[in-house]
């Protein structure tokens, strides 16, 4: 019984990423080319998520600075996150939780910096005031959400990238925006390295 129901998951994971590779291809792609030409004009590249999706942020972020199959230099990026660090400003107030992102954003970014968001259900608080900050900043975003993407969705500009993974259960979207991550760094390294076979 637990043996089927484990096989269920595998079917279910490669159904969905092998759906969503035609309807996906075009926003990755669209969005590492914006990464490549934020990274080779100067700018960064913040990636950021609350939970399982701020580790993703950081797995990409990580990527980026280490490399991710081939060696090539270095590229600028950093995950924010929203930890006890940020939760208690030089006055003494706890502040405002849902600004411990927005912050990070306002005293780093710079128009043409790219925010990377990751989230499953895009109502998160915390995420939609960095969105807002990332826009005043005059940043792109780039945001890989599931379900309808929420309330972040609605506030995306025309200018911003949408990765929506169009499922309703979390385990499945996460495991879709871990290979979205994987083809973002891929194809970085494609523009920026060529097209190369990769040697294992």
């Amino acid at each position: 019984m637990l043996e089927q129901r484990i096989q269920q998951h595998f079917i279910d994971s490669a159904d969905l990423k092998y759906q969503s590779a035609q309807s996906l291809s075009p926003a990755i792609a669209a969005a590492a080319q914006a990464m490549v030409a934020c990274m080779t004009s100067g700018a960064r590249v913040y990636a950021c998520g609350i939970g399982p999706c701020g580790a993703l942020a950081q797995q990409f972020a990580a990527m980026c600075v280490t490399g991710f199959e081939r060696e090539r230099p270095e590229l600028a990026a950093l995950a924010i996150t929203p930890d006890a660090t940020w939760a208690c400003p030089a006055t003494g107030d706890v502040g405002v939780p849902d600004m411990r992102l927005a912050r990070q954003v306002r005293a780093l970014g710079q128009a043409g910096d790219v925010l990377l968001v990751l989230t499953v259900a895009g109502s998160e608080p915390a995420l939609l005031q960095a969105v807002q900050a990332a826009h005043e900043r005059d940043m792109t975003v780039v945001a890989c959400f599931g379900r309808d993407g929420g309330e972040l969705a609605a506030r995306l500009r025309e200018t911003d990238v949408q990765i929506g993974v169009m499922h309703e259960r979390a385990a499945r979207v996460r495991e879709v925006q871990a290979l979205v991550l994987h083809c973002l760094c891929d194809g970085m390294d494609t523009l920026l390295l060529g097209d190369q076979e990769i040697m294992l």
